[in-house]
């Protein structure tokens, strides 16, 4: 008796097509042709199921919308703009991330869509990333090397999290595991890294030494606070510093375009040696950037002088009106995020790439021409606390580190750092002996006191 090729059940039709079932059906106006496999029994039951999701208007079982991969990448970071909210710097280092991607398929001639990307086409573009090279930070000028083992995991994770999208959005075929979760990215070795070589107490003397006026507070600044360079630069007067009390505030300023990393706030107690530093940097001014650039330092007046956080935050508002106007649709964040880096520029304020590039010009006088990021203060910082025996909770907040990081990151806190409460004059006493301990200290003392003998000469000597 010849067995039957097809048959219906309801609105799914199943053929028989090399000793394999599919099953054919309408869903959205979109003709499916689902793959079942060789059973008759199961191609029945499956094309049950389906139909009774057609009547009831669930999706089906097996539907899938399968998109370019270019597709994806767009919908995935429209999610994080518009959904999640995520910061413009965290969803360009996603787009950068997930582009790798996109020029691996193009060039490789693999699958484009979502549903024909498997695991061995995911294995394929890991040994693409170990042969290409990119320039460092992004910075067109710099020269090329090949992607650490840091850089291709960080890669790997955001094309993980791109697939896990498509999954939750039914982009991917029923049952089919993320190419990139089915190669086991976490038992990938960190081996390849930048070493991280902290200041001896005598390198940190000669760095300091070779710092002219305007450079030493800046360092001063990271090497005693545990700063990162972009907070240092978004640091405005009067909000941000506090010398009265001798506390430096570390805030998100969502409004001007700039968050903290982690958006983890903070509040940072200032040595007696730094504040006096402070007070010489801003002498007598109330508002802007604590930090200027070198000429506006020098007497020139930026185009913003003096505005305040609030000031500021109305002018932007007030530009992007006249923007949005004139072009009759409102913005984009990537263009907000533009015309509040340049509000920060008028207003005097360094840029975080200004900062690194005094850090190498004076590495490079000392000899370390191979310490080419100011982070070093950061790790510094965060090493002197531990050398001082800083409780981990004060040095957790000192670092802007959330609670949740620390206690993942094995420090023991875990719930009760909840329920720990900081005084504020623990904080400050543990800090003061954690510096106490390096020259920074000694050094700021005898700035001053080269500083105001510097003025006093320009004071009295002849016009």
């Amino acid at each position: 008796m010849a067995q039957h090729t097809s048959f219906r059940v309801g609105k799914v039709r199943a053929d028989l097509r090399s000793k394999v079932w599919y099953l054919t059906y309408f869903e959205d106006g979109q003709r499916r042709r689902p793959r079942v496999g060789a059973s008759k029994d199961a191609a029945r039951q499956m094309a049950a199921q389906i139909n009774s999701q057609l009547e009831v208007g669930a999706p089906a079982a097996l539907s899938f919308e399968s998109v370019s991969l270019e597709e994806l990448q767009t919908r995935w970071l429209r999610h994080h703009e518009q959904v999640l909210r995520s910061s413009v710097q965290t969803i360009n280092r996603y787009r950068t991330a997930t582009k790798h991607l996109l020029d691996f398929v193009a060039k490789a001639r693999v699958p484009r869509t979502t549903s024909h990307f498997r695991a061995p086409h995911a294995e394929e573009f890991v040994r693409h990333l170990r042969t290409i090279e990119v320039a460092p930070n992004g910075h067109a000028n710099s020269k090329k090397r090949p992607l650490l083992d840091k850089g291709i995991k960080f890669i790997l994770e955001t094309c993980r999290a791109l697939l896990n999208f498509a999954i939750k959005r039914r982009h991917l075929s029923p049952y089919a595991e993320n190419p990139f979760s089915v190669i086991d990215l976490d038992r990938i070795p960190i081996e390849t890294r930048r070493p991280i070589l902290i200041f001896s107490a005598d390198d940190e003397r000669r760095f300091f030494e070779a710092c002219d006026d305007w450079q030493f507070p800046l360092f001063a600044t990271l090497a005693m606070t545990g700063m990162r360079p972009g907070e240092l630069a978004h640091l405005l007067l009067p909000d941000d510093l506090d010398l009265e009390h001798s506390l430096l505030f570390v805030r998100n300023k969502p409004k001007l375009g700039w968050q903290v990393k982690t958006r983890s706030e903070r509040e940072i107690p200032i040595a007696p040696a730094l504040r006096d530093v402070l007070q010489a940097v801003i002498r007598t001014r109330c508002g802007g950037p604590v930090f200027l650039r070198r000429r506006f330092a020098n007497g020139q007046t930026p185009m913003l002088d003096e505005a305040n956080q609030k000031g500021l935050e109305q002018e932007l508002a007030q530009r992007v009106s006249i923007r949005e106007a004139e072009r009759g649709q409102p913005i984009t964040r990537q263009e907000r995020a533009v015309m509040a880096r340049m509000l920060w520029s008028e207003a005097g304020a360094l840029k975080p790439d200004r900062i690194r590039n005094e850090f190498m010009r004076l590495t490079r006088a000392i000899g370390q021409p191979h310490q080419t990021a100011p982070k070093l203060f950061r790790h510094l910082f965060a090493t002197n606390l531990q050398d001082a025996n800083v409780d981990p909770l004060i040095r957790s907040e000192l670092m802007g580190h959330s609670i949740g990081a620390s206690s993942m990151s094995g420090n023991g806190l875990g719930m009760t750092a909840n329920y720990t409460h900081t005084r504020p004059e623990t904080r400050r006493q543990q800090l003061e002996a954690a510096i106490n301990l390096r020259p920074i200290v000694e050094l700021c003392r005898r700035w001053l006191t080269n500083l105001a003998a510097r003025q006093k000469n320009t004071s009295e000597s002849p016009t």
